[in-house]
């Protein structure tokens, strides 16, 4: 089986692409870096010929608000009426846990519209809406410092390990397209800033850290039922504290 991956070169896209191959099929790792451009439609069509499915995990180089729907629209049109095109059998989409309840972000409001796209592509699909990875937590962090102080929100969110959102990838990616949603979180819940607590504590940074209900996320405000998978979700099998501890993924 052909499968393309497009973003085959990103942290979730290039585990994906491994472990498919380990699986013996044949991929294509698709980016820019390759000749692959889901803006510009540079090298499209001939990066689907013969495949039999798609999996995109590309996102935005930026996550300002404009730029990302742009980049989500753009991409989604382009990529969708090719594989259209290309008869391709299956889509299979990253997306995120909670996208449709904050409307007020801009990042998780071009993730919406990326899914009214494939819904409405009549391409057969299967979306995978995913927490946050743990492998966020540098940048969590970054986002919201301010000179020594860093602000978070105290609110409750589930994250999982890039490795069980790719294990959740692969298996759908194997199976026939469901054209819904499927959800995964880790197997926990933390407070954003308690998340953040861990991580500076394992570095070793001695930073303060201010957990605030009213600190915003990618934007936009966040209580404990913003970021959480439902009940009917798949669990992660790693969790934070286990993570942590494994040699080299703290950065």
């Amino acid at each position: 089986m052909k499968i393309v991956v497009i973003g085959g070169s990103g942290l979730i896209g290039s585990k994906v692409v491994s472990k498919l191959k380990t699986l013996g099929h044949e991929v294509l790792a698709a980016s820019r870096s390759t000749g692959v451009n889901t803006i510009t439609g540079e090298g499209l069509s001939e990066a689907l010929n013969g495949a039999d499915k798609v999996v995109d995990v590309a996102d935005s180089p930026s996550f300002e608000g404009n730029a990302v729907m742009e980049f989500f629209k753009t991409s989604g049109h382009n990529l969708l009426a090719a594989e259209k095109e290309a008869g391709i059998k299956h889509h299979i989409a990253l997306s995120i846990v909670g996208a449709d309840r904050l409307p007020n972000s801009g990042y998780l409001s071009a993730k919406v519209e990326q899914e009214r796209l494939i819904r409405e592509s009549k391409v057969p699909y299967t979306i995978l809406r995913s927490t946050q990875f743990f492998e966020f937590a540098g940048g969590i962090v970054k986002g919201a410092t301010d000179g020594y102080t860093i602000r978070l929100s105290s609110a409750l969110f589930q994250p999982v390990a890039s490795d069980d959102v790719v294990d959740a990838m692969v298996d759908i990616i194997l199976k026939d397209p469901i054209n819904g949603i499927i959800e995964i979180g880790g197997p926990e819940k933390l407070g954003m800033d308690q998340f953040a607590k861990i991580y500076l504590d394992m570095k070793q940074d001695k930073r303060e850290i201010t957990g605030d209900p009213k600190a915003l996320y990618f934007g936009t405000m966040i209580n404990d039922q913003s970021l959480v998978p439902g009940d009917n979700a798949r669990k992660g099998s790693i969790s934070y504290n286990e993570w942590i501890l494994i040699p080299g993924n703290l950065r």
